[in-house]
């Protein structure tokens, strides 16, 4: 039988910024290639208008930056919990449920994961953050409801969960020679998670792992929201963000959140938007900002923008500064972005990371200094000044990287195997 020993079921880990699929084959590596040869998917829609399709990942960024008239669509993930997963969106003319939304891009994974494999898939084994939704349990729960009946609608037949950082915790098991506890720390592109895990190699087959697992934690902060923050401290102001009114009060601040907010960028190009700044525009004292945020909207270049700050971001992990470019707004427009700004920017958010990390440590009674191994992964688990801030807590660990974006995966195809046989 063509792959007999093959799991039945996948792994899939939907990501706010990237998406994977793993699939448990011996002698093989569990990650599929899901574009390009490529195992990541990021996670984008783009609608194009010309020729009213829907077209996903690295080609859907790509057109959308080729100046294909349509609709761009990214951190999918952030919509579950929030109140928008209960609304429409208008794509290509319809209204579109948010819910249909999630299930066209994990719709697409299956069916790349499937022509992959060249067999059907029935059963799934999703990652899910410790905390879809900060401090609400209901939401919390409804976030994951809403996954299971996009699951069901889109073909699975068996769904279950796993937290990505317990996922991740299985993957690096399976490179291990010794006992050893660790903490994972997986910092993903809408929240940060934490798990606490003594994992050894005579533990691997182990059915039931719950006491292994000491503690598992997590925070609603990720990279979209350093994006965020460096958006707003770095590049914002040039479109106004702080500008003082005639009555010396701040410019309202609501357009600029949204702008520097990858799932609420569409909504600063509606018109009741623009009209209100334009009202706006009659009381602001220095007018060039808001004048440059009008260019922006004219030409829809919200999302190419917010790419540019998140490359920024990146190239922030190992260079001191960037020069940001901004002539497709304004001819000479640019910014110097250093990683001194941008460590500052997000040191508020750091500070809830370290404080879910010692909350995590006091719930399973360990000791900082019993820790072994501190675990990175994550797309912003790079982050120089997150890494050095969440090791300086664990003075006696050693810190190991995994796949930053095929970890959870790669784990998750683990679990899956060991549940679905």
């Amino acid at each position: 039988m063509k792959n007999a020993s093959a799991a039945r079921a996948l792994g899939i880990d939907f990501g706010t910024s990237n998406s994977t699929v793993g699939w448990l084959r011996p002698g093989v590596d569990s990650l599929l290639e899901l574009e390009d040869g490529k195992i990541t998917l990021p996670s984008v829609v783009f609608f194009n208008m010309d020729e009213r399709r829907p077209v996903y990942g690295r080609l859907a960024l790509h057109e959308y930056l080729e100046g294909y008239e349509g609709r761009l669509m990214r951190s999918l993930k952030s919509l579950l919990g929030s109140k928008l997963i209960k609304h429409d969106t208008s794509v290509l003319g319809v209204a579109l449920p948010f819910k249909d939304l999630l299930g066209l891009f994990i719709g697409e994974l299956k069916k790349r994961a499937e022509a992959v494999a060249d067999r059907p898939f029935d059963e799934v084994v999703l990652g899910r953050p410790v905390h879809f939704v900060d401090d609400d349990p209901v939401a919390d729960q409804e976030a994951e409801d809403t996954l299971v009946e996009v699951a069901l609608k889109i073909g699975f037949k068996q769904v279950s969960f796993q937290y990505e950082p317990i996922a991740a915790a299985f993957d690096y098991e399976s490179t291990i020679e010794r006992e050893e506890l660790v903490l994972i720390v997986d910092i993903g592109g809408g929240t940060s998670d934490f798990s606490l895990v003594r994992l050894a190699p005579e533990r691997r087959d182990r059915e039931d792992r719950e006491n292994d697992i000491l503690a598992t934690g997590g925070v609603h902060v990720g990279g979209t929201d350093f994006d965020k923050q460096l958006s707003l401290q770095g590049v914002m102001p040039l479109f106004g963000y702080g500008s003082r009114m005639k009555n010396q009060a701040y410019m309202p601040t609501s357009h600029h959140l949204s702008l520097a907010t990858w799932h609420t960028i569409n909504s600063v190009y509606a018109q009741k938007t623009v009209l209100a700044l334009k009202n706006m525009r009659y009381d602001i004292q220095d007018t060039a900002g808001i004048d440059r945020l009008f260019k922006l909207i004219d030409q829809r270049a919200g999302h190419w923008l917010a790419m540019e700050v998140e490359e920024t971001k990146i190239q922030l992990t190992h260079t001191d500064t960037r020069h940001l470019a901004l002539d497709r707004i304004e001819a000479g427009l640019s910014v110097d972005l250093s990683r001194a700004l941008f460590e500052s920017a997000i040191a508020p958010l750091l500070e809830k990371v370290r404080a879910s990390v010692r909350e995590l440590l006091v719930n399973a009674g360990v000791l900082e200094t019993e820790v072994d191994t501190v675990f990175f992964t994550g797309g912003s688990s790079a982050i120089p000044a997150l890494r050095n801030s969440v090791a300086a807590m664990l003075p006696n660990a050693r810190h190991v990287e995994g796949n930053r974006f095929g970890s959870i995966g790669s784990g998750l195809a683990i679990e899956a195997k060991k549940r679905y046989g």
